[in-house]
């Protein structure tokens, strides 16, 4: 107890007083005004050139849409054209007053395409100008042009910036308002801060929500983003489980059969010489030892439900049933078989038939009542896959998709070393082309593994 009573005591006695919430927040806003409005407020940050990527630029001609990105400089000098021309008319100090708030008023409002901190600062220091060269207007602290040009300084600015600085431009304009009507407004008419404040301050409400969605609207679309690409990180990943599990049972099946027929062998020999008998038993050996590795690291990969299939893994035999189920369900389907039907190997024949079962499931989902057509064709070189369906005739209304099933489809084919595509076709359908290269035996070695 002592010790922890000395601990806390310690600040106390250094002179470090914890500080109030509300001085905190003062300091806070202090420091958020100086960011904003005072550290390097004259600093040359020029307006960017405008996208012209959007849905009425995209369909200007070419110059006239170049042309278009300067649109946000053309407004902002449009406003400070007529800025000038309200205070030139509004002015009765003369040719040479006239000429000098028009000016003045001309120079804030083009001064915030390249330094918008340093414009408001500019603004406010031509106000007083205009208003100690005199008018007749009767209203005051802001002379019409001093008034218009305020209005586009301010907002300017604020699109250029964040919402707390507008709130700040808003705070010191209605300070210099009270200020200049409780100590000068006696010998004027009517003051107009009010009318300021109330003008400016919808204006810059209007372009603070206006931010704030906007900003919105970006961390939702980058929060989008990254959700769908975590989403296709984690298909992808998916689908690399499920082509590990079927490989994983179809090597385990090939693994066992080589180490029974390898200590089968001995016994089918008569006297055996021991070097034969030898090299069979490290090669069950090896095999045994092959498979246990196999089953240890890709057993991870097994779900806690997930039981191996009492059925051999499907091949391109079991494309009829597949086929049968697909009609059942209301796709026309035909299959066109071309080349030698020869058996390939059965890591090929797996990956070919789930390839063929995923672009007609597709086309149940995205093209209802439209008919398909399944091409196989045998080569020399490998296996050759062509699944193409028409639009959508009937009507059900398709089924929007992701593109996991295109997804699951590429990283079969890449771990095989083949080629694919997949694209709309002309008419409106979607076509699905494959091709899976086949090593080609020779001779010794289809007479050794017979």
């Amino acid at each position: 107890m002592t010790e922890t009573t000395q601990t806390h005591s310690t600040p106390s006695q250094g002179g470090d007083k914890p500080h109030s919430p509300e001085y905190r927040l003062a300091v806070d806003a202090l420091r958020g005004l100086r960011q904003d409005l005072f550290q390097d407020a004259f600093a040359y940050r020029p307006l960017p050139r405008m996208s012209v990527d959007g849905p009425i630029a995209r369909r200007l001609p070419g110059r006239l849409r170049e042309y278009a990105g300067w649109a946000p400089h053309a407004a902002v000098a449009f406003a400070g054209v007529l800025a000038w021309l309200i205070a030139d008319t509004k002015n009765d100090a003369g040719d040479f007053g006239g000429l000098l708030t028009g000016l003045l008023s001309l120079t804030a409002v083009l001064l915030t395409l390249v330094r918008p901190a340093g414009a408001f600062w500019v603004s406010c220091a031509v106000t007083p100008i205009t208003s100690a060269l005199g008018s007749t207007w009767g209203e005051w602290p802001w002379l019409p042009g001093a008034f218009a040009t305020h209005l586009v300084v301010l907002t300017v600015v604020a699109i250029r910036t964040r919402p707390r600085t507008a709130l700040w431009m808003w705070a010191l304009t209605a300070v210099y308002g009270i200020f200049a009507v409780g100590l000068f407004g006696g010998g004027y008419g009517g003051s107009n801060t009010p009318a300021m404040l109330v003008t400016s301050g919808m204006i810059l409400l209007v372009v603070a929500v206006r931010q704030i969605r906007n900003a919105a609207e970006r961390e939702v679309t980058a929060q989008q983003t990254v959700t769908a690409h975590e989403r296709s990180k984690r298909t992808l990943l998916e689908e690399r489980t499920t082509i590990a599990r079927e490989l994983h049972d179809v090597v385990a099946h090939h693994m066992s059969v080589v180490a029974i027929q390898a200590e089968a062998a001995p016994y089918r020999v008569e006297n055996p010489p021991p070097e034969l008998e030898h090299a069979f038993a490290v090669i069950r050996e090896n095999a045994v030892i092959a498979l246990s590795e196999l089953r240890r690291v890709l057993g991870v990969v097994r779900a806690e439900d997930y039981e191996a299939p009492d059925a051999p893994q499907p091949t391109l035999a079991d494309l009829d049933g597949l086929l049968a189920n697909v009609r059942d369900a209301g796709l026309t389907v035909e299959k066109v078989v071309t080349g030698a039907v020869r058996e390939l190997p059965q890591g090929i024949e797996l990956s070919a038939y789930r390839i063929v079962q995923e672009a007609l499931s597709n086309s149940l989902r995205h093209a209802p009542g439209a008919s398909a057509r399944v091409e196989i064709g045998y080569v020399l070189g490998g296996l050759g896959l062509r699944i193409v369906n028409g639009p959508a005739t009937g009507l059900v209304k398709p089924s929007p998709g992701a593109g996991h099933g295109i997804t699951g489809m590429r990283e079969r084919v890449t771990m095989l070393n083949g080629e694919m595509t997949a694209a709309a076709t002309d008419d409106g359908g979607y076509e699905v082309t494959v091709f899976l290269p086949v090593p080609v035996l020779d001779a010794q070695d289809t007479g050794d593994s017979v």
